[in-house]
Parts: structure tokens; C-alpha cells; sequence
């Protein structure tokens, strides 16, 4: 009798331990999920660009992203579990530039650069140490 107990205990242990394991490599081998999106910003010039990056790289959950100043829309790979997509437009709105529907934050807007403000009529002059993509 107590042998049988011993190999009944000794079995759902182990069926234990096969099932803990399996899960364990199931979620190692589970990637996070990313997605891409694309924003329209209120961007102007390389200033602008730099700002952006600078402001989605130290946003959490960010993996990527690129601005396309010629079409002011902004790339953005990141991780769903870590941040959102409204959550990235926010960020964006924080330093002052629109993004998608989301307008910028007017504290911040009012301490960009001059040319930087979107509407202000105002460009890029050389020396400034940036400039408006070509064309424009």
C-alpha cells in the first residue's frame, strides 16, 4: 500500500513538472506582439525630427521609429503590452507637436523654435544648425 502511494505521488509530480515546463517554453518562445503605426505630426524641420526620435526613444514599449519630414508622418514600431497607440500620440502632443487628431500640448508648442511651429511662417536661416528638407 505504501509503494502504491509513493508511485502515485512520484507520477503527479512529475506530470507537474512536465506541465510547468511546457508552459515555461511555450511563453519563452512566445513572441511580444508589435505593431506599426503611422502618425501625421505638425513636424517641420531636423530640429523637429531630432525632438521626435529623441522623444520616441525614450518612450517605453518603442522599438522603432522614423520620420519622414516630406510627408510629416511619423513611423512607429512598438510593443502593445508596454505602451499604446494613443499613449505614443500623447507623447508626441507633450512636447508640442500634433499627432494625428491629437493636438499639441500649447505650453510646449509656444517653447519650440520659431520655425518649428507649425504656421508660424517663419524658416529655417543658415547658421540656425538645421534646415527644412528640400523642396520645401
Amino acid at each position: 500500500m505504501k509503494t502504491s502511494l509513493q508511485k502515485f505521488t512520484a507520477c503527479i509530480l512529475l506530470l507537474l513538472f512536465a506541465a510547468v515546463t511546457a508552459n515555461a517554453q511555450v511563453a519563452e518562445t512566445k513572441p511580444a506582439k508589435r505593431e506599426t503605426i503611422q502618425i501625421k505630426t505638425s513636424a517641420e524641420c531636423d530640429m523637429c525630427k531630432d525632438r521626435l526620435l529623441k522623444e520616441m526613444g525614450n518612450t517605453a514599449g518603442v522599438k522603432k521609429a522614423e520620420l519622414d519630414l516630406g510627408t510629416r508622418v511619423l513611423t512607429v514600431t512598438y510593443a502593445t503590452k508596454k505602451v499604446s497607440a494613443d499613449q505614443i500620440r500623447q507623447a508626441i502632443a507633450k512636447i508640442g507637436y500634433d499627432a494625428d487628431d491629437v493636438k499639441a500640448n500649447n505650453k510646449a508648442f509656444k517653447k519650440l523654435p520659431d520655425c518649428c511651429q507649425k504656421g508660424s511662417g517663419v524658416d529655417c536661416k543658415p547658421g540656425d544648425g538645421h534646415k527644412h528638407e528640400e523642396g520645401k
